[in-house]
């Protein structure tokens, strides 16, 4: 009975995928058809930056190479060669949380929150600051069943490959939302922007 039981998912799992599969390419074509523009590459402002990424960081594996796939983005990650960088992304925090949410009237878990907690800033090579210490957060329920414990652990993960991927494109979007002018030192900005003393008149200069 149990060998049928998968048998039958299986083959559910095969006419789902298949489903799946072609509403995704009815969708596409449908949102090309209405002039629906795929993600682009995001322009930035700068064309080289350094990120302190460890490499045991999933999320900062992920952000790496998303960076690394922007068009004229230069990503540098050796810390020798940081003079080179317009920019310095620097990862803070990466804090993953899971959370009881509610319980049965036994006291048994139903259901968790999922929680990752990202934390970064920019500043430009002169230490000057970008974006200051910011934090980025997403979340999502998950239900319990301990009969069905691998399954849930492997949903899990999902979810926070999900959430990574969903803080990396909120923290692009950031960056790409720094403008040219502020990669200047600022004593440079405020030399640019203070306001000139007028010329003397030639009146003013006659009574001199």
């Amino acid at each position: 009975m149990p060998h049928d039981l998968h048998h039958g998912t299986s083959h559910r799992r095969q006419w789902l995928r298949a489903v799946g599969v072609g509403l995704g390419v009815t969708a596409v074509a449908a949102m090309s058809g209405c002039g629906f523009a795929l993600r682009q590459s995001p322009k930035l402002a700068f064309r080289t930056l350094y990120t302190n990424v460890a490499e045991a960081s999933l999320f900062g594996q992920l952000l790496k190479r998303n960076l690394k796939s922007i068009d004229g983005l230069e990503v540098i990650t050796e810390a020798r060669e940081i003079e080179r960088a317009e920019v310095i992304l620097e990862l803070l925090l990466e804090l993953p949380e899971k959370v009881i949410l509610s319980r049965t009237a036994t006291g048994t878990v139903r259901e968790y929150v999922l929680r990752l907690r990202v934390r970064f800033r920019l500043r430009n090579r002169n230490g000057d600051t970008l974006i200051p210490d910011t934090e980025l957060l997403q979340e999502r329920e998950i239900s319990f069943n301990e009969t069905a414990a691998l399954a849930k652990e492997t949903e899990e993960q999902l979810l926070y490959r999900d959430m990574r991927a969903d803080l990396v494109q909120q923290l692009i979007r950031r960056l790409a939302a720094v403008r040219q002018t502020r990669l200047r030192p600022m004593a440079l900005q405020a030399a640019r922007t203070a306001p000139r003393s007028a010329p003397a008149s030639r009146h003013s200069l006659k009574r001199a």
